[in-house]
């Protein structure tokens, strides 16, 4: 939680209190439904929760703004932003049950009123939103077309990834000509070893 405090100074109370209380949520749901891999919980914060904001140094979420989290897993990066927008509406979407019915769990916990659940698979998703977002799901280009039913015409797309992607810039430019293709490292922001290969993807349309 302190790492959380470190580089967001500014969250409030409520928000503080929500961060706080998400450790041990998913602990006790983890020890009844396996969503996260338990040898990562010692680094909670910082593997799943500044991981998540990380799109926040680039990205800020507007009121009413419609997004959607595909292949949400444990409800990352949705849950935590949520809390830090809490008048953005997020719809997280995986198609394993067991993992939304931990968010499900979550979500009540914490009276996230701005989280919808879905179970389903993302690509099935029609009603439109402003931004879609994803952590290490899947290629660009896959979640690209998948969503395309998805986002309005002149929606972004944000997605955490690692590593070296110029190959999967290349396939997703060569398919999309009209997408420019931004890239962001978070060591750049963060301190923490665990995001020395970490990037912030964000493709927007130019026409």
């Amino acid at each position: 939680m302190e790492l959380i405090r470190k580089y967001f100074p500014d969250i409030n109370s409520s928000q503080v209190e929500k961060f706080s209380q998400l450790k041990e949520l998913y602990e006790d749901w983890n020890s009844k439904i396996n969503v996260i891999s338990r040898k990562n919980m010692d680094e909670f914060y910082c593997n799943h929760v500044l991981h998540s904001l990380a799109i926040t140094r680039w990205y800020s979420f507007e009121k009413d703004e419609r997004v959607l989290d595909i292949g949400t897993g444990g409800g990352f990066p949705g849950v935590p932003l949520a809390i830090l927008f809490p008048q953005t509406s997020f719809t997280l979407v995986d198609s394993i049950r067991k993992k939304t019915t931990v968010l499900a769990g979550v979500k009540a916990a914490l009276e996230l009123d701005n989280i919808t659940v879905l179970n389903d698979r993302f690509e099935n998703i029609k009603d439109q939103y402003d931004t879609v977002v994803s952590r290490a799901v899947a290629p660009a280009l896959k979640l690209v077309s998948f969503t395309k039913q998805a986002i309005k015409p002149k929606g972004s797309h944000i997605f955490l990834k690692g590593g070296d992607l110029a190959e999967e810039k290349k396939n997703l430019l060569a398919k999309h000509k009209n997408f420019r293709w931004y890239e962001f490292e978070i060591k750049n922001e963060f301190d923490e070893d665990f995001f020395e290969t970490k990037k912030v993807i964000c493709l927007q349309k130019t026409t």
